[in-house]
């Protein structure tokens, strides 16, 4: 009996936790660009940074969402082997592709300005990037998938109104019609991405 009521004491203060993790998709961004400041403000080996870097991705991206809307309408034509073999492509190019492009700024600033909630689904969250001596100011929006509000992710970003996602399917898209709808050729390029 004792045991009984420890497990529903443990099972109570552990979904109290999880509720308590829930995020407003705004402090979730200021939470993001605050711990990924800290990282890149830091003395620490780039390889350090980049492992942190891909931590914060790994819990707040939603990268098999994008990766799958970066195929297209390919995807439904994939067997499950294709699927797996490229979920597992795409988040080691997304990774890397994340990581080596952030580590270069030393302690970006980015103020969160605002949010609007588009359905259920879907939240954007407006930021600045601040101007510096070397780059101007940069308008970022963030598209955050709200469908699980204890655990909202990122689903794209919008740089001075371009799509990061939406690039990206472009891109894919092209590699694969240039190769006659062989969707191997992606493979190929995202594995050379990868090894590079």
């Amino acid at each position: 009996m004792v045991i009984k009521r420890i497990i529903i004491f443990s099972l109570f203060i552990l979904c109290f936790n999880l509720s308590a993790l829930a995020k407003d998709p705004k402090d979730l961004i200021s939470e993001i660009v605050n711990e990924a400041s800290v990282i890149l403000s830091s003395s620490d080996p780039v390889e350090s940074k980049i492992i942190k870097l891909n931590d914060i991705a790994e819990r707040s991206v939603d990268i098999d969402g994008i990766g799958m809307y970066a195929l297209g309408k390919i995807r439904k034509t994939l067997s499950e082997d294709q699927k797996i073999k490229y979920k597992k492509l795409f988040r080691s190019y997304f990774l890397k592709s994340f990581s080596s492009r952030l580590v270069d700024y030393s302690d970006p600033k980015i103020n969160v300005i605002s949010q609007k909630v588009l359905n259920e689904k879907y939240t954007i969250v407006n930021t600045i990037l601040e101007a510096n001596s070397k780059n101007p100011e940069v308008k970022i929006d963030w598209r955050i998938y709200t469908k699980n509000p204890e655990r909202p992710l990122i689903r794209d970003l919008i740089v001075e109104g371009l799509s990061l996602a939406r690039t990206q399917k472009e891109e894919f898209k092209s590699i694969i019609q240039n190769n006659d709808g062989d969707i191997s050729a992606l493979f190929k390029s995202l594995e050379e991405f990868i090894i590079k």
